[in-house]
C-alpha cells in the first residue's frame, strides 16, 4: 500500500527560506538564477579542460554581489546571511567559479576594505566592485601553508617604495588579477599587505597543473622578485598577523556557506536522478537503502543550514569569533563531503560522469575541506577555545 503524504521542499526541510529578509530572499534568487541560465551550462566543459570561464565575468558583474558586506566604494552592502548565501549558491552552481567570488570579493576586497584607509578603498574598490580589475590573495606560501603565521616572503623599505621578495602558493586568480594583496614581513619583523598593480617588474605566476579539484579556477605558484610597489601600496591598517586573522575570519564564514552549496547540488542532483531511474523495475527512489541515504543527507544539510545562518546573525551584531567561524567550516566542509560522497554513490557508474555534475561537486568539495585552513587546523582553534590551551604555536 502507497501511502500519500505532503511533498517537502527538496532543501528546505526546516522552513529556513521563512527567517530571510525579502531582499535576502531576492538576491539569492538572483544569483540561483544566474547559475541555473549561465553557469551550470558550461561549468563541466571548462571543468574538464581546466580552464576558467571569463565570458561569464560580465554576468557575474551585472549581479552586484563583488564586495559583499562592504558598504560604499560602489559595493552592495548585502548582510552577513546574503554574503552567504551568495556563496552558497554560487558553489551549488560550480566550486572552481564560487572559488573565484570568494578569493575577488571575500579575500582581496574585504582585505582592503577591512584595513585600507579610506584613500586606498576609493583607489582600488569601485573598479573591483564592477570587476574592471580582478583581485587575488597572497598568503599561503610553498614551505608555509597551515602555519603560515611564519611566512617568509619579505618586504624591504627603499625609498618611497616597498621591495617585495618571496613565493606564494594555491593563489587563486594569481594569473590574471589586476590587484593582489599580497602579505610580507617588513624589515621590522611586521606582517604587512601590500597591494601589487599588475602587470608588473619581477611577479611571475604559473598556473598549478593536474589537479583533480577545483579544476576550472587557475591558482597559481608566484615569484616575486624584486617587486617594486609604492609606499602608499602597504595597507594602512595591515600591521601584524591578528590583522591577517581578522580577514580570515571573515572569509571563512562565506567558506562555511560554500561547502552548504556544493551539498546542495548534489542532493538535488541524487534527488532527481533516483525519481527518474528505474531498477528492477521501479524507481530508485522508491529503495529502503536510498530513502535512507536521502534523510541522512537531508539531515546534514539542514544542520549545516542552520549553522551558517546563527554564523551569520552573530556577524551581523559583532559577536563572531575565530573559533565561531573554525566551527561552521569544520562542520559544513565535512558534512558537504558526506553528502557528496552519498550523492557520487546512489548514481552508481554514472555518478563519475561530469554531465550529472554530481561527479564534478564530489571532486571539487575536496578543495572547500582544504582551503581556508584545513579541518585538522580547524579543530584545533576550536579545542583551543574549548579548553584554553593550545596544541600549535
Amino acid at each position: 500500500m502507497t501511502i500519500a503524504t505532503a511533498a517537502v521542499p527538496a532543501t528546505d526541510f526546516f522552513a529556513v527560506r521563512d527567517l530571510l529578509t525579502a531582499q535576502e530572499r531576492a538576491i539569492g534568487d538572483r544569483v540561483r538564477a544566474f547559475c541555473d541560465e549561465q553557469l551550470i551550462p558550461v561549468a563541466g566543459d571548462y571543468w574538464e579542460r581546466a580552464e576558467f570561464p571569463f565570458e561569464l565575468v560580465p554576468g557575474y558583474a551585472e549581479l552586484g554581489i563583488a564586495g559583499g558586506s562592504i558598504e560604499g566604494y560602489g559595493c552592495p552592502a548585502m548582510s552577513p546571511v546574503a554574503e552567504g548565501l551568495v556563496a552558497a549558491e554560487l558553489a551549488r552552481g560550480d566550486g572552481s567559479f564560487s572559488t573565484f567570488n570568494s578569493v575577488h570579493s571575500g579575500l582581496a576586497m574585504t582585505a582592503i576594505g577591512m584595513l585600507g584607509s579610506d584613500e586606498q578603498k576609493r583607489r582600488w574598490l569601485p573598479d573591483m566592485a564592477r570587476c574592471d580589475k580582478l583581485g587575488a590573495f597572497a598568503l599561503t606560501e610553498p614551505e608555509h601553508g597551515s602555519d603560515v603565521v611564519s611566512l617568509a616572503t619579505s618586504a624591504r623599505r627603499d625609498g618611497a617604495e616597498w621591495v617585495l621578495d618571496g613565493a606564494k602558493r594555491w593563489i587563486g586568480n594569481g594569473v590574471t588579477a589586476d590587484v593582489v594583496v599580497v602579505w610580507a614581513r617588513d624589515d621590522q619583523g611586521h606582517v604587512g599587505a601590500f597591494v601589487v598593480e599588475r602587470p608588473t617588474a619581477g611577479y611571475r605566476a604559473t598556473p598549478i597543473l593536474g589537479k583533480t579539484s577545483n579544476r576550472a579556477i587557475w591558482q597559481a605558484d608566484i615569484v616575486l622578485d624584486g617587486v617594486r610597489v609604492p609606499a602608499e601600496n602597504r595597507l594602512e591598517h595591515a600591521r601584524t598577523f591578528a590583522d591577517t586573522t581578522r580577514v580570515l575570519t571573515k572569509s571563512r564564514q562565506t567558506i562555511a556557506w560554500e561547502g552548504l552549496g556544493h551539498a546542495v547540488a548534489a542532493y538535488e542532483g541524487a534527488l532527481a536522478y533516483v525519481q527518474r531511474r528505474e531498477q528492477f523495475g521501479r524507481p530508485l527512489a522508491s529503495f529502503q537503502l536510498i530513502q535512507d541515504k536521502l534523510s541522512n543527507m537531508l539531515s546534514d544539510i539542514t544542520g549545516m543550514q542552520l549553522i551558517c545562518l546563527r554564523l551569520a546573525q552573530l556577524q551581523a551584531q559583532g559577536r563572531v569569533r575565530l573559533e565561531h567561524a573554525a566551527l561552521a567550516k569544520l562542520n559544513t566542509a565535512a558534512a558537504a563531503r558526506r553528502v557528496c560522497g552519498q550523492a557520487r554513490d546512489m548514481l552508481g557508474g554514472n555518478g563519475i560522469l561530469l554531465e550529472h555534475h554530481i561527479a564534478r561537486h564530489h571532486a571539487d568539495v575536496e578543495a572547500v575541506y582544504t582551503y581556508e585552513g584545513t579541518d585538522t587546523v580547524q579543530s584545533l582553534i576550536v579545542g583551543r577555545a574549548i579548553t584554553g590551551q593550545s596544541a600549535f604555536a
